[in-house]
């Protein structure tokens, strides 16, 4: 990652990429998932209901995870919120291997999903706090880029493991992560600027309910509904897209390794869209990345929706990978900026903790409409106005954050 040497403090250099690979083993543990569901859903015969439950399952936990994560980091350091996370997720993900049917399944992917959406706004947050103004962004949108990373090796999981070694072996891989738990304990310690405040002002005794008033107080409400409008319509997108894309290339008439191959292709596009995007936030400000990578999102999923033709397919999908992460990295860069640090975390957490709720439903909603036969390009539609409505939240609500300090 060349980008990383813009970052020239070495102890944040270290962090970053400490935490990257934590929020490498997530993204991994996400794209099995589309994979695994993939291959199921042919071999215990899942319906389409069945298989956006399933998807659906995964995003409850990491609404719960996100919202009850971002208070606890706020109170009892991110450090160990951000250790505690990676365990649960590690060690549900590894049992799921030993499930012997769809119901025990879902249990073990909701407790995993809390994990995993605990620790990704734990884990932006952490970063945040810990880099210089000027390095903020490039470097939160970096650390989303190691996503891209972990969709990657998910993807040559799912082509050369699943296949042969069936999708056990996959959810065993996607353990090992708890592992890794072990040196993180070591590696990373919490901000400066959180251990300062925590002695100074007692935070530990804030309860839930003051921090989420303090999140809606009037200094707070324009940028909390302009970030929960942007998770929910991101999050939405995201998961009812590239949960079902391998599914969806199946739908269109691939085989199953065909369709994983594909895929792959697809996923190998998300870091440029990390990079570039990364370049251009501190070059150009945060609402100006979000907004124009939203609007080529939407026009993505439109043009994917409607492809017919197996190179017409691969280039929207590219695209639409391209552009999409490219959002989120930017997004995750946005959020805690807006928040001071006694709130931070919540802040982020209950952003993330909204947006999971469309995570929940668009999943559910795409195996619903596949069950009663509508067409991709109806499906893929819906995400497209889904994606303008969050752009059109950033332009009018958001305000531009580059190059300020962080609120104490």
């Amino acid at each position: 990652m060349s980008l990383l040497g813009t970052i020239r403090n070495p102890k944040q250099r270290k962090l970053l990429m400490s935490a990257g690979l934590s929020w490498m083993f997530d993204a991994m543990d996400v794209g099995i998932l589309s994979f695994i569901i993939a291959d199921l859903s042919l071999k215990w015969q899942l319906s389409p209901q069945q298989t956006g439950l399933f998807t659906s399952i995964n995003s409850i936990g990491m609404a719960f995870g996100a919202a009850i994560a971002g208070f606890m980091a706020d109170r009892y350091g991110r450090k160990s919120v951000l250790l505690w996370t990676l365990l649960i997720f590690s060690v549900a993900t590894g049992l799921s291997a030993a499930a012997t049917g769809f119901a025990i399944l879902c249990v073990l992917r909701f407790i995993a999903g809390f994990g995993l959406g605990g620790e990704l706004p734990v884990a932006s947050t952490l970063v945040s706090e810990s880099v210089p103004s000027k390095d903020r962004g490039r470097a939160v949108v970096l650390l989303e880029s190691f996503w891209a990373a972990g969709w990657i090796a998910s993807a040559l999981i799912a082509y050369f493991v699943i296949p042969k070694y069936g999708w056990q072996a996959a959810f065993i891989i996607g353990g090992l992560p708890a592992l890794y738990a072990l040196y993180l304990r070591r590696a990373i310690e919490d901000p400066p600027r959180f251990t300062k405040q925590s002695v100074q002002n007692g935070r530990s005794s804030i309860s839930f309910s003051q921090r989420f008033k303090s999140v809606w107080a009037k200094p707070h409400r324009r940028s909390t509904v302009m970030l929960w409008l942007l998770w929910f319509t991101v999050v939405f997108s995201y998961y009812g897209m590239f949960l079902w894309l391998p599914s969806v290339m199946l739908i269109k008439g691939f085989s199953l390794v065909k369709s994983f191959e594909y895929v792959l292709i697809m996923t190998l596009a998300q870091l440029p869209g990390y990079f570039t995007a990364a370049y251009f936030i501190e070059k150009f400000g945060r609402k100006f990345v979000l907004v124009l990578y939203l609007v080529f999102t939407a026009v993505s999923a439109a043009w994917f929706g409607l492809a017919t033709t197996e190179g017409s397919l691969i280039a929207a999908g590219i695209c639409l990978s391209f552009f999409n992460l490219g959002a989120w990295g930017g997004m995750y860069a946005y959020t805690p900026e807006l928040y001071p640090t006694s709130v931070r975390s919540t802040g982020v957490g209950l952003a993330a903790s909204f947006g999971r709720v469309g995570g929940i439903i668009a999943p559910y909603m795409v195996g619903m409409l596949v069950a009663r036969h509508y067409e991709v390009g109806y499906i893929f539609g819906i995400f497209f106005v889904t994606i303008l409505i969050g752009a059109a939240a950033v332009l009018w609500l958001g305000v531009e954050t580059k190059g300020k300090e962080l609120q104490d």
